[in-house]
Order: structure tokens, then C-alpha cells, then sequence
């Protein structure tokens, strides 16, 4: 009987009205789900902001499209990579000029050149450059808001320059600058660029606009990677920022 009184005093005073188990002073319950959120993603700070930069162009001209662009990789006060590649070829008549984010950057170029290429295979045909430019905002118009940063100029061989922006937004233009250094660019650019320039004055209006940039904005430097884009192939050239305003030929040449 006392046993009995014991077992309905215990489970009075420890048990929950709705379950059996027991729960005992200062005891902690091991049975219990953690709680879960919506959002399981955790947003790390940064321990301080980290400033990009860059100088990137592309315009038109009689002879067909230069795109041009430094190759400082900046973060913040540190140079990160002298040597980066800001102008990359996405198939033989279509050259991409990059700005933003770095990372950003390299996988939106790799899932634009595949996505490209599926198109390519599945229609016998390239994509138009205004074709690829939709295509590119409409895939990078869901991460409006978010902290994807990416800058794209689309530089091709219809003679066509066309910027897309990470929240979706498309701009056509004859001349396009982008970055940090894009200010001092089209200093550069609006004085000399006209429509019957000569291969020879094209590319060296470009190299121009991007050295005199380097030297005004401290998140550009180093060398100046240039593409001419015509309708038979598309060529590369490189001058090292240092002796772009003394050098009358360009050092290297690559054919894609």
C-alpha cells in the first residue's frame, strides 16, 4: 500500500501529463529532438570588408570588337594574383570580360561555356550573342539580392557588347567599361574611339584606356590581356602595362 501511495506521489510531482517518461530534478532529457529551422544556412561575417577592383572594356569598331581588361586580382590592400585572366573565350567568336567577384566569375564563364556547347550540339548552330546574353540573365536573375557578384561583358563577333549583371539586368552599348577603373577608361575611350579605326589604332586606343586607368585606381595594374573579335577567328594579345606607352608592337600573339 505504501508502495503503491509512493508511485502515484512520483508520477504527480516528476511526469508529464502527456507521456511516460519521466523526467528527474535537475536531469537533462536526451530524447528530444533538436529544433530546426527554415533556413539550416549560417551567414558567416566576414572579419572586415574586403574591397574588389578591376578594368574591363569592350567596344566596336569597323573592323570588328576589342575586348580589354587588366589582370590584378585584388582583396582589399592586397594584390591576391598579378596574372589573372579577366578576358576569357567562350567558343572562337565570342570573348567574355569579367568583373566582381572572382569565384563568381570563373564558375558562371564555365556553366555559360557548357551551357553554349549543349546549345551548339542540340541546334547544329551557335548561340547569337543577345541569344547568350538572355540566356546568362535569365539564369543569374534568381540570385538578385543574394551575394553573388558577378559582372559580365559579352564581346562577339556580330559586333555586339553586351554587359548582364548579377541581378539579371542587360545593357547594350558600342562602348562598355566596367570596374573600378571604368571611370578613367572612358576618359580615355570618348576622346579616341571612332568608327573608322584601323585595327593598329583600335588595339592601341584599348591598351591605352586600360594603362591610363591602372594608373589612377589602385585595384588595377599589372598587364593588359586584349582580344580582337572578327567573323574569321579570334586573337589575343598582351602588353605588359609597364611598357604599353613605349611599345609600338605587341609582344605575344595567340590564336584560339
Amino acid at each position: 500500500m505504501f508502495s503503491l501511495l509512493f508511485f502515484f506521489f512520483f508520477t504527480k510531482m516528476f511526469c508529464k501529463p502527456d507521456t511516460l517518461v519521466c523526467s528527474l530534478p535537475n536531469s537533462v532529457s536526451y530524447n528530444r529532438q533538436p529544433s530546426l529551422s527554415a533556413n539550416h544556412s549560417v551567414t558567416v561575417r566576414r572579419p572586415f570588408p574586403l574591397s574588389h577592383g578591376t578594368t574591363t572594356l569592350g567596344f566596336i569598331f569597323q573592323g570588328g570588337v576589342i575586348a580589354a581588361a587588366d589582370t590584378r586580382a585584388s582583396a582589399g590592400g592586397l594584390v591576391a594574383c598579378p596574372a589573372v585572366h579577366k578576358v576569357s573565350p567562350i567558343h572562337s567568336h565570342l570573348v567574355v570580360t569579367s568583373s566582381g567577384s572572382g569565384a563568381d566569375c570563373m564558375l558562371w564563364e564555365r556553366i555559360l561555356t557548357r551551357e553554349i556547347r549543349l546549345y551548339q550540339l542540340r541546334h547544329r548552330r551557335c548561340l547569337s550573342i543577345r541569344g547568350t546574353a538572355k540566356l546568362l540573365s535569365f539564369m543569374l536573375h534568381p540570385f538578385k539580392g543574394t551575394d553573388v557578384c558577378v559582372a559580365l561583358t559579352l564581346c562577339g563577333w556580330d559586333k555586339e557588347v553586351i554587359y548582364v549583371c548579377s541581378d539579371g539586368a542587360r545593357l547594350q552599348g558600342d562602348v562598355i567599361s566596367v570596374g573600378s577603373g571604368s571611370p578613367y577608361a572612358y576618359g580615355v575611350l570618348d576622346i579616341g574611339l571612332k568608327w573608322s579605326l584601323s585595327k593598329d589604332e583600335a588595339i592601341s586606343l584599348a591598351r591605352e584606356a586600360v594603362f591610363r586607368a591602372t594608373h589612377r585606381d589602385a585595384y588595377s595594374g599589372n598587364s593588359v590581356d586584349l582580344f580582337h573579335i572578327t567573323l574569321t577567328c579570334t586573337s589575343v594579345q598582351l602588353v605588359h602595362t609597364t611598357q604599353a606607352q613605349h611599345t609600338s608592337q605587341l609582344w605575344r600573339l595567340k590564336v584560339w
